[in-house]
């Protein structure tokens, strides 16, 4: 499978794709997590919004939309949020060319570590990004919550 990522631009018009390849990446969290993905709250218009005022990648394969990563440099640390992967296209490899990208991305905006947060009871997501090299750094908790709702986890840079 020859995978090509791209940087979303002024170009990019397939938000509405977008969208559900997001939706459709995150159903399986339906009914885990407490509370509820922030990507329910997703429209085309905050896609826009997003790929506007953040690092918006995605994955094609054939011209197929198969993954997108959104990332958002902070203080220190580049974070990397919404990292979605057909649920057909797991397994392939996507995540981790999402991750070296971002990876060189954070090198060239001079930010020494990658950032990420994942559910609490997503333990497949924590094992994952473990073995990326990602280091559990935090737990805390949403707003309202009195329990642990997500972990931080961070990269740091060699």
């Amino acid at each position: 499978m020859s995978v090509t990522i791209k940087r979303i631009d002024e170009s990019f018009h397939r938000y509405e794709e977008l969208l559900a390849l997001i939706m459709g990446s995150f159903a399986y969290m339906d009914g885990v997590i407490d509370p509820p993905s922030s990507a329910h709250r997703l429209t085309v218009d905050s896609l826009k919004d997003k790929a506007r005022d953040e690092i918006g990648l995605t994955a094609e394969v054939d011209g197929r939309l198969l993954g997108c990563a959104f990332l958002r440099p902070e203080p220190g640390f580049l974070y990397v949020g919404k990292l979605a992967v057909s649920p057909e296209a797991q397994g392939s490899g996507i995540g981790s060319r999402f991750l070296t990208e971002a990876e060189a991305i954070a090198r060239d905006l001079g930010k020494p570590t990658l950032r990420l947060e994942t559910r609490i009871e997503l333990t497949g997501n924590h094992r994952r990004f473990g073995a990326w090299g990602f280091v559990r750094t935090a737990e805390k908790s949403h707003a309202g919550y009195d329990r642990i709702t997500f972990i931080e986890m961070q990269k740091h840079l060699a």
